[in-house]
């Protein structure tokens, strides 16, 4: 049983976490229809947060497979064009609300260039929703989206392998997945006991660098952008721990604060090199390791694939202590939604 945790409903969670990796047949069946329909590419297309949450499913694809992969910003796409986006394209467009801008339009501009469109969102009936050729709904709030859609994500780059002739065991990494739910609600329950040190450490220092690497990279990105920057309101230096070396190792001082996120598929020795040398140059070295994480019964394959899945979890344990810590409720924000920009 996991304990009671501070500001947390298991149920919900579980409850959520289980609809995303519910929607495995709905996705391996858009999946299957355009690459029946002629799709040779895919564009994930999400704009801040949402988007970040994409990439590490379009790496596994570019990593592991022919399949073309590009993760591209809405807004961007929409004043640049794009050559790759046509009608052999899926285009992926993850928007929690369903009502983000930048997203929206967008979908009409790769609708209009022909491309086929699917819509991860968290609501029904949204803008998004109703213009997509396909939108899958689960629900999700800003506490637990995370996970909801990298699942997402990486079960839609799962069965293009597999339906690509690149991975041969589909079904028993997406049997797998179905059981993460379950013990990532354990692993919460596990880690809780650490969560208030960790947040304590975070709110004491103005600023951090947050690195990673691999598929670790895009959640050290995500945390410091979405979560201490937008919902929190500390300054942080986002770094992948391939470039930490090229720059920004020159800010690393004795009282300088640096959160390592270490994840388990083959870039880790990037991370562990990092770890090397910050360890003997500051004191305030904050390591999250999805290594440290009990989870029965997932290989180690899979356990590569979701270490980024895992570190979501975890951190929301910390964000949640977090926003008491600091009385700044995740929630607050000065601009973002609350004005015209």
């Amino acid at each position: 049983m996991t304990p009671d945790l501070l500001n947390f409903d298991p149920a919900r969670y579980l409850r959520i976490q289980s609809g995303a990796v519910g929607l495995a047949d709905q996705i391996d069946a858009v999946v299957a229809d355009a690459l029946g329909s002629g799709v040779t590419n895919v564009v994930f297309a999400g704009a801040g947060g949402a988007g970040i949450l994409m990439q590490p499913a379009a790496a596994l694809l570019r990593d592991r497979s022919a399949f073309r992969a590009d993760v591209v910003l809405p807004a961007e796409l929409v004043v640049t064009g794009s050559a790759t986006v046509g009608r052999d394209t899926l285009v992926v467009i993850p928007s929690l609300s369903g009502t983000t801008a930048e997203s929206i339009a967008a979908l009409e501009f790769v609708k209009a260039a022909g491309a086929r469109v699917l819509v991860l969102t968290g609501h029904p009936d949204t803008p998004l929703g109703t213009k997509a050729d396909v939108s899958l709904v689960n629900f999700a709030e800003d506490d637990t989206s995370c996970e909801s859609f990298y699942l997402q994500a990486l079960l839609l780059s799962l069965s293009i392998m597999a339906r690509t002739g690149v991975l041969e065991d589909h079904a028993a990494v997406v049997a797998e997945l179905t059981r993460l739910p379950e013990l990532l609600l354990d692993a919460k329950g596990a880690f809780d006991r650490r969560a208030p040190a960790l947040a304590e450490a975070i709110a004491a220092d103005p600023w951090h660098i947050v690195t990673g690497s691999g598929n670790t990279w895009p959640e050290a990105f995500y945390y410091g952008m979405c979560i201490l920057e937008e919902m929190q309101w500390i300054r942080t230096r986002p770094v992948h721990a391939s470039d930490f070396f090229h720059g920004t190792l020159e800010l690393v001082e004795p009282d300088v604060s640096v959160l390592l996120l270490k994840g388990e598929d083959a870039t880790r020795p990037l991370a562990d090199r990092v770890e090397r040398f910050v360890s003997g140059l500051t004191e305030k070295l904050l390591i999250l390791d999805t290594a440290d994480v009990e989870l029965p019964g997932i290989s180690q394959t899979t356990r590569a694939l979701v270490s980024p899945v895992i570190l979501a979890a975890l951190l929301e344990r910390v964000s949640a202590h977090l926003e008491v810590l600091r009385d700044h409720p995740l929630t607050t924000r000065r601009y973002y939604r609350r004005m015209a920009y």
